[in-house]
C-alpha cells in the first residue's frame, strides 16, 4: 500500500558506477532538531552510493523528498547511535552487538566507525 512502517522511508542513491538509481529501506531519525540516516548494517552499498553523490532521495508512498547529505564525524556518533537504538532496536538490534540504547559513551565510540551516519540538509 505504500505506507511506511513507524517512519520507515525508501532511500533511493544513484549508484556510483552505473549512475541509476538503487533503493533500500532505511528508518531516519531526527535528533535535536537535525534528521539523520543511520547504516545499521555498516558499510553498504547504499552508503558507498551516497558518499559518492552526496545526495539522495526519500519516499513515503507518493512523496518524495531530495536531499543533500553530511557524513557525521565518529566522535559525533554516540547520542545518535543511542537516539537510533531507543528508536528502531526492535528492528535493527541485532545489527549491534553487546550494544543497546543503555551503552556507556565509550562504547558507542568504539563501534562508531562499523556504523555510518549522515545527516540530511
Amino acid at each position: 500500500m505504500g505506507l511506511p512502517l513507524a517512519g520507515s522511508r525508501v532511500l533511493s542513491v544513484r549508484g556510483r558506477t552505473s549512475g541509476e538509481w538503487r533503493s533500500t529501506p532505511v528508518n531516519p531519525l531526527r535528533v535535536q532538531g537535525h534528521r539523520y540516516l543511520v547504516s545499521p548494517r555498516g558499510h553498504t552499498q547504499w552508503v558507498r552510493n551516497i558518499r559518492v553523490s552526496g545526495e539522495g532521495r526519500l519516499a513515503s508512498g507518493r512523496r518524495t523528498e531530495d536531499f543533500r547529505i553530511e557524513e557525521v564525524p565518529d566522535e559525533e556518533k554516540p547520542p545518535i547511535l543511542r537516539a537510533y537504538l531507543q528508536a528502531w532496536a526492535w528492528e535493527v538490534g541485532r545489527f549491534f552487538q553487546d550494544v543497546d540504547a543503555s551503552s556507556p559513551d565509550a562504547r558507542l565510540r568504539e563501534i562508531a566507525p562499523d556504523f555510518p551516519v549522515f545527516r540530511i540538509v
